[in-house]
């Protein structure tokens, strides 16, 4: 029988095997290799940003203290809040109590003298309180406007008759003379001023006895009483009652128009007669309803009441009411869109019976408060308040009665014209 034997050779596998071993090895060695260079780089880089970190920081450490440094030294307080305050527009709340002037109802007389005015009931103005808004521009008063108003006591009526008869009136009474008085109640005061304290009261037709004349107003006597009451309350015995009516001196077109000028004074008569009021006011093609024509006698009704220019009153009320034929001319009667405001004109302009009512209020409201000077003595024994008082002329009006700019100009143009039509 035939034996055969394996042997088994290890020396191929144990080589194999030392060869595996050794790749291992270099795989190990080059992959801490390569962990020990990452970490290494990355100390490095988390150093260099630490660095550059405290180095950005003070650096900005630095500039910030230079800034702040240079800051203090330009640093003015008033000149910031004026650069950021002087665009801004504010506007304010104002709650005001006023007078509500009273109205003056006009009644044609026939048995007057033409011209002649005689006072039947003295006017006493009310009271309103007036919400207003003004508006500023930084610290410039740029406007206001009324809100609303609420009446807390009401007017009486000054009631006026006016002489449309044939005759004349050129008797001007004399300290001594006897007077009498024409409305149905006056009151005497004891001053020259529809303020002070009252004296007694008289009634229509009381003689009384002339000692003073204080510019409108007369001190008279009756009984033991001696006071004060405007001159155009009482009437005379005139014995020259027969004649021509002229009123005071007519001037010539040439010496009426050398006084014409925009910066002229408006709180003096204009010279016009009452015929020249007429005259200028009647006749113009764009008067087309004729309302100016047939109210021109009220303006000059108001210049010799109150001592204001009536042409520039009418030249006014021709501006503002576009000769009558604006819709708050035509329905109010309000001939200068009088207690209008920007946001509801319509609404807040006042209604008048008359336009003779409108043109009279304005009258007494511009010379109160616009032409005068605060404390001026003015109509009735009033003292003007002077509250929108800028100048007596145009321009100073302008000044806040208003918003336009232009507006002296375009009312100048209009006296302009009237006076050239002489």
């Amino acid at each position: 029988m035939k034996r055969v034997e394996y042997v088994i050779e290890p020396t191929k596998n144990k080589k194999k095997r030392n060869i595996i071993i050794v790749l291992l090895l270099i795989v190990i060695l080059v992959c801490a290799l390569l962990l020990t260079r990452f970490l290494v780089k990355k100390s490095n880089a988390a150093e260099t940003l630490n660095q550059e970190i405290a180095e950005a920081k003070e650096e900005g450490e630095a500039k910030k203290e230079i800034t702040i440094e240079k800051n203090m030294d330009v640093l003015d307080i008033k000149n910031i809040l004026n650069e950021n305050t002087k665009d801004v527009e504010t506007k304010t709340l104002v709650v005001d109590e006023m007078d509500l002037d009273y109205t003056t109802v006009y009644r044609e007389n026939p048995e007057l003298p033409q011209g002649q005015l005689k006072t039947i009931q003295e006017g006493v103005d009310g009271a309103q309180q007036v919400i207003v808004v003004k508006s500023y521009l930084g610290n410039e008063y740029i406007g206001e406007e009324r809100v609303t108003s609420r009446v807390i006591k009401g007017t009486i009526d000054k009631i006026v008759e006016i002489g449309t008869g044939s005759g004349t009136y050129t008797y001007t009474p004399e300290v001594g003379d006897k007077l009498y008085v024409t409305p149905s109640s006056l009151t005497l005061r004891k001053a020259a001023n529809n303020k002070s304290d009252k004296v007694c009261v008289l009634k229509q037709n009381d003689e009384v006895r002339l000692v003073e004349v204080t510019g409108e107003w007369y001190k008279v006597k009756f009984d033991s009483f001696l006071g004060y009451a405007q001159a155009n309350c009482f009437t005379a015995k005139n014995p020259n009652a027969v004649g021509d009516f002229k009123d005071g001196v007519e001037y010539s077109k040439e010496e009426l128009l050398a006084s014409l000028d925009i910066d002229m004074d408006l709180n003096k008569p204009s010279g016009f007669t009452l015929e020249q009021f007429k005259k200028v006011l009647s006749g113009n093609k764009d008067d087309k309803k004729h309302v100016i024509e047939d109210n021109a006698e009220y303006f000059y009704y108001a210049e010799k009441q109150y001592n204001i220019n009536g042409i520039y009153l009418a030249a006014m009320a021709i501006h503002e009411g576009g000769w009558g034929t604006s819709k708050i001319a035509q329905d109010k009667k309000n001939l200068f869109g009088y207690g209008a405001y920007d946001s509801n004109p319509y609404g807040g302009a006042f209604d008048f019976e008359t336009y003779s009512e409108g043109i009279d209020l304005v009258a007494r409201v511009l010379v109160k408060h616009y032409l005068n000077e605060k404390g001026t003595k003015i109509y009735d024994g009033e003292t003007a308040t002077g509250k929108y008082y800028n100048g007596p002329n145009l321009k100073g009006v302008n000044t806040r009665y208003a918003s336009d700019k232009n507006w002296a100009n375009a009312t100048f143009k209009w006296m302009k014209y009237l006076y050239e039509r002489l």
